[in-house]
């Protein structure tokens, strides 16, 4: 096993320039569906590497439940730095399961008490608080119905136009279902801190991927690009209301880049970079990067797996 063991944990640098270059070059649908599967891929195998570097060292703690053969020589050598790594691993393991089961309770919680702020309104696709705070976002469903929540505040400093631009945007955060890939990339960078900036693109490239659906549904970039700037200036100074994790207008993202985007002309289609690019450069390592790190944690399992197999009395 030796160092392939590792490799998972530092292997996420490799995604940092893809991180970057996607927000800037790539069309938002694919620079969220590409660095998503990446975070999610390397944070598995990354969790999955410090679960076998545990083994080793829950195996020599006294009075363990683990079969004394685990803790054989022959097994200890499989993992370079034994008693170091191996005890480390132990509280690096329980605080990513812990991390990462307490935002995923979190993000219920949320979904579940703005669904009860809703209770008693009418059960229909778009619901209007009467509150003077400007605030909007988008509520999934979760086995009930999926609802825009926007509030009179906000409604009340947009023109007719730039609400049809601001119910797309919402709606297009409910369709694509944004709310996974966040939670996917929040989660992988939870369980592997070199992941952050992966979850800091995806917050932003879901942003434009809805500020481009938005902008095709009411067929006028500039209208799309006006309501994202005043709902920012409205919204700025002002509490957050906005739940926690659940995708609104001007909630994520640099709003002042997302108006220059719309500004531009559209981004192209594209369902892979050219590798004679820096853009596709990046996307290649990135993708080397996850593949090597899946590589590296199968071989890891499965040699440790033989290991222990063998060193197991029948």
């Amino acid at each position: 096993m030796g160092v392939f063991v590792f490799l998972p944990l530092v292997l996420p640098l490799t995604a940092w320039p893809i991180a970057r270059l996607a927000e800037q070059h790539l069309h938002p649908r694919t620079a969220t569906r590409l660095l998503t599967g990446v975070a999610a891929v390397m944070a598995v195998c990354s969790t999955l590497c410090l679960a076998l570097v545990m083994v080793v060292g829950t195996a020599q703690l006294p009075g363990n439940p683990l079969p004394d053969g685990w803790s054989d020589p022959e097994v200890r050598a499989a993992v370079p730095y034994d008693e170091v790594a191996g005890k480390a691993a132990i509280p690096a393991l329980f605080a990513v399961l812990a991390v990462c089961g307490r935002t995923w309770w979190r993000h219920a919680r949320v979904r579940r008490r703005a669904h009860r702020a809703l209770a008693g309104l009418r059960d229909t696709e778009v619901a209007v608080l009467p509150d003077s705070t400007p605030y909007a976002y988008a509520l999934p469903g979760g086995g009930r119905r999926d609802r825009v929540v926007v509030t009179t505040g906000l409604l009340e400093c947009l023109e007719p136009a730039e609400r049809r631009a601001l119910f797309a945007h919402e709606r297009a955060h409910l369709s694509a279902r944004h709310h996974r890939f966040l939670l996917a990339v929040r989660l992988a960078a939870q369980a592997n801190p070199f992941l952050r900036p992966l979850r800091t693109a995806v917050s932003y490239t879901t942003e434009r991927w809805a500020d481009e659906d938005a902008a095709q549904a009411v067929g006028s970039r500039r209208t799309v690009a006006r309501a994202i700037g005043k709902a920012a200036l409205v919204s700025r100074g002002g509490p957050a209301a906005t739940p926690a994790g659940l995708a609104g207008l001007a909630a994520a993202g640099p709003v002042p880049r997302r108006v220059a985007a719309l500004l531009g002309p559209a981004p192209a289609v594209r369902t892979w970079p050219s590798l004679f690019t820096a853009v596709g450069v990046a996307a290649w390592g990135a993708a080397t990067g996850a593949a090597v790190s899946a590589m590296s944690s199968a071989n890891s399992a499965v040699t440790m797996v033989l290991i222990l197999h063998a060193a197991t009395p029948l």
